[in-house]
């Protein structure tokens, strides 16, 4: 499984999840890698991601409170809305080649995942979106 975020102005970070993720996991995951990919890519504290129990456990709701974090609304049921699998279908048609292992997979992705223009993601969301395949 993959974890990334993007903005308008461009992809974030992405990492591996090598375990089943868990509420502790997901805060962990944001902590580590939603704060520096909001920094970097100078955006504000909002974004937008499903309603996994994960991410609206209320363990999750108080972290990004503390955090000064806008969660926009997300509709149930609805993840054809969801901005980013336009991304992830943009990566899977980059990351045609046959890795030999996991590792190797892991890093085409992360390499095709660097190569993402800004462009792409401008056309895709204002606001910080972040989601697992």
């Amino acid at each position: 499984m993959l974890w990334g975020c993007f903005s308008a102005k461009g992809p974030g970070r992405l990492i591996r999840v090598k375990e089943r993720m868990n509420g502790a996991m997901y805060r962990e995951i944001l902590s580590d890698n939603l704060l520096p990919s909001a920094r970097a890519l100078k955006m504000k504290r909002g974004f937008q991601h499903d309603n996994d129990p994960k991410h609206t456990a209320q363990a999750t709701k108080e972290w990004l409170r503390k955090k000064h974090f806008k969660v926009l609304e997300w509709p149930s049921q609805s993840p054809d809305l969801n901005p980013i699998e336009n991304l992830w279908r943009e990566l899977k048609v980059r990351a045609q080649r046959q890795p030999q292992n996991i590792t190797a997979l892991e890093e085409i992705c992360m390499e095709e995942w660097a190569k993402i223009p800004a462009t792409f993601s401008s056309k895709q969301s204002d606001y910080l979106v972040i989601y697992g395949v």
